[in-house]
């Protein structure tokens, strides 16, 4: 069975079930809750804390576990469980910037382990990875526009993550990998801005649930005062963004720049606005990067 995880530092996004933050709690003994992983001695549940950010995703287990609730909740969603090994193919991803150096390292966390069993939500799992594959995030994520981007000699993917903003140019539908670069610029740093702010001068606690809903221009009760001060902050927040790719001699007025990653889609509406971008395209789809890796992993086999 073929299954796609974006390991995303804010959440983790799979092709069929819900994402999930990025985030575990670990237990010696059997917490409360259906949703319970079981792996060797330990219980793990997903939890609002999300793991801190490291430019390593394998230097502890923690990513792998993650991936196992990623797994069992695709098999799931697949109605694909059966007693015994489940044979698994895993696609995964890096940032365009960190592919070239972690690649192999990255296959090979998930690679060698054997037949890994565990237990979710009381069900017993043996599953198998036999193949993996590693692709660079933003160029996956505009897979789907790939045949387009073939047409045009110079493109720019933007990716707006969790902690990160990455890019990548991309001419005539093929990924350069030299013109590419990771930052720390991703909307968890506008998160904590935000909250900081609007505790500072408003006493007032925002979650990030909140500041979504307000940027995607949702109805909020008992908020209305604060609403401005998130909206100039997402502005600001924006406008940095942009001149930092400016600043990397990126051009943004002439040539087509594609958004994508979560980050985009709550900030769609300041990126238009914000008139440093002449022509705009927005990959409307949370999962564009693990639908990415799905498609470049079955192009590759059929290629064989």
């Amino acid at each position: 069975m073929l299954i796609s995880m974006d390991h995303g530092n804010k959440q983790c996004k799979l092709v069929r079930s819900e994402p999930f933050i990025s985030g575990l709690s670990e237990s010696e003994v059997r917490p409360f809750g259906p949703d319970v992983l079981k792996y060797g001695d330990k219980y793990y549940q997903i939890s609002d804390q999300r793991i801190p950010y490291r430019r390593d995703k394998t230097e502890d287990d923690r990513f792998f576990i993650l991936t196992l609730f990623g797994i069992a909740n695709e098999i799931e969603a697949a109605s694909a469980y059966a007693p015994g090994i489940i044979r698994v193919q895993l696609a995964v991803g890096l940032p365009p910037a960190h592919y070239g150096a972690q690649n192999a390292k990255f296959i090979q966390y998930f690679s060698g382990r054997g037949v890994v069993s565990f237990f979710y939500r009381d069900k017993p799992y043996s599953i198998l990875i036999d193949d993996v594959a590693c692709y660079p995030q933003s160029y996956a994520a505009a897979a789907s526009m790939l045949q387009t981007l073939t047409t045009v000699p110079l493109a720019l993917v933007v990716d707006i993550g969790g902690y990160t903003m990455d890019y990548i140019r991309i001419k005539r539908g093929r990924g350069d990998l030299v013109s590419c670069d990771s930052l720390e610029n991703g909307v968890i740093m506008l998160y904590n801005r935000i909250i900081s702010k609007v505790r500072a001068a408003q006493d007032i606690l925002l979650t990030e649930e909140e500041i979504d809903a307000i940027l995607l221009g949702q109805p909020v009760q008992g908020l209305q005062e604060v609403i401005p001060v998130v909206e100039r902050c997402a502005q600001e927040f924006v406008s940095d963004l942009l001149s930092a790719l400016r600043e990397r001699q990126l051009e943004l007025r002439t040539a087509p720049v594609v958004f994508v990653g979560g980050g985009s889609i709550l900030l769609k509406r300041h990126i238009e606005q914000s008139g440093k971008v002449a022509h705009p395209m927005f990959v409307e789809d949370i999962r564009a990067n693990v639908k990415g890796y799905e498609t470049l992993y079955r192009v590759a086999q059929s290629s064989r």
